[in-house]
């Protein structure tokens, strides 16, 4: 019997996330996303089918150039308009009791002590059962969001998320000691200040004093998960992750990055296993070949090519808003955003250098796309099992349909193989990975539980 995977639904709290024209298939409610009810319908539907979380992308600009058109943007519904899914979290939490809720949030779009305020609230709210992905942003109109005059160089962006982690870092796990939390009602003392710290951070880009407001939530601090492919990205990874989300194109590339980013956590003073890998998969499902291919070309029938080439934001030139040569190779395209896809991208096709020409075929139609029965998966996901991954993020073509389908007709199959555990995860998000509620010791941002004690 193999050993169970995680699994977890890949959302966004817009209309059109990743399959872009979908929103218009009959069944399709995500058009509806404005709708709480949606929400927490998807979220009972996931925890009662054994799904281990719900992870919410999300952006804070437009795709495209600036000062580029954005009408097939507004035209898909392609994540605009799209809502905060922190505050949509407290909904899920409370109408849960074991799903996991996980989140993007940029570095760019708030400050680290508001940040780890909400952070620890949600967690309070959800009894430990929160996630954050981390994100540096790669699009130029994010960052003209937030009153920067470009986007910031790649690797000089990671320098700035690390830093902002160690803020976070000192909040959640150095301003308040173990025991700090009284509620001694006869001595009337609430918090024992002397175990109150504040952190006094000064950094390059932040200044801030503390304490932390929140005390200490069930896991401190959430679990983190990151997605960055770059050298960059996956050095940050290796410090600071717990899980990574891959979109590899294959299990033997997904291997290699695997192996790539738990040999560099090795050498941050880590395990290889205190990073656990989750590939980014859709399914189209049927009960022969015959049926599934059936029900892969009503959904292809769907796709909008525009804006899948709207999306990857690799299309048109960066200064102009000009397409690109379509025969332009892909190692040729200079910017700054966009680099993790570019080289997915380019794992995806062996046999030649692919093209701008190429993009939306490639993305649309290869992208962790399996098609066939359940036995079918079940053998493809055992690949990917043997590979390293640890889990699956199931993305969707309409919401809730491609989970209704995937608990329905796949959950079963891949029970039967052991690739789903037997009882429903409980307890903390992150306990379910780690066995742990709060970070390993071998962490990086462990070192701070103590640290202005002394």
């Amino acid at each position: 019997m193999a050993t169970p995977l995680h699994f977890s639904a890949f959302v966004m709290n817009t209309n059109s996330h990743i399959q872009h024209g979908l929103w218009r298939h009959p069944s399709a409610q995500q058009a509806d996303f404005n709708d709480v009810n949606l929400w927490i319908m998807l979220a009972k539907k996931l925890e009662a089918g054994n799904f281990d979380a719900i992870f919410f992308a999300d952006v804070v600009g437009l795709y495209g150039p600036v000062n580029g058109s954005y009408e097939v943007n507004a035209r898909e519904g392609l994540q605009i308009p799209s809502n905060d899914p922190s505050v949509l979290l407290s909904a899920l939490a409370v109408s849960t009791e074991r799903l996991g809720l996980a989140f993007t949030s940029s570095i760019i779009q708030a400050h680290p002590f508001e940040f780890a305020r909400r952070v620890s609230t949600l967690d309070h709210i959800s009894n430990g059962r929160i996630g954050w992905n981390v994100v540096t942003s790669s699009l130029e109109n994010s960052a003209r969001n937030f009153g920067m005059d470009r986007l910031i160089e790649h690797d000089e962006r990671y320098r700035w998320a690390q830093e902002y982690m160690d803020v976070v870092y000192k909040l959640w796990e150095g301003s308040w000691d173990d025991g700090a939390l009284l509620k001694d009602r006869a001595n009337s003392i609430y918090a024992d200040h002397t175990k109150i710290h504040k952190i006094n951070h000064r950094g390059e880009r932040y200044s801030v004093e503390g304490p932390h407001l929140p005390s200490p939530s069930l896991q401190r601090t959430p679990m983190i998960f990151q997605a960055g492919a770059s050298p960059a990205g996956r050095a940050f990874a290796a410090r600071n992750a717990e899980g990574v989300f891959l979109l590899s194109p294959t299990p033997e590339i997904a291997k290699k990055d695997i192996d790539a980013t738990r040999a560099l956590a090795v050498e941050a003073g880590r395990n290889p296993r205190d990073i656990q890998f989750l590939q980014g998969l859709t399914f189209i499902v049927g009960s022969t070949e015959e049926e599934a291919k059936r029900n892969e070309e009503e959904i292809d029938s769907y796709i909008s090519t525009d804006g899948f080439l709207a999306h990857i934001n690799i299309g048109l030139n960066q200064e102009t808003g000009t397409p690109l040569d379509p025969d332009m190779p892909l190692r040729d395209i200079k910017q700054e955003g966009g680099l993790s896809h570019i080289a997915w991208l380019r794992q995806t096709m062996t046999d030649r250098e692919p093209t701008v020409r190429d993009l939306a075929q490639i993305t649309a139609r290869v992208r962790g796309r399996f098609v066939g029965t359940p036995e079918q998966i079940a053998d493809r996901l055992e690949e990917f099992q043997r590979a390293g991954v640890d889990g699956i993020n199931v993305m969707n073509w309409t919401i809730p349909g491609s989970y209704d389908i995937f608990i329905d007709e796949v959950m079963p199959t891949l029970a039967k193989r052991g690739l789903v555990k037997d009882e429903p995860s409980t307890g903390t998000l992150r306990s379910r990975f780690s066995g742990q509620d709060e970070l390993l010791p071998t962490h990086y941002g462990r070192q701070f539980r103590g640290f202005f004690s002394h």
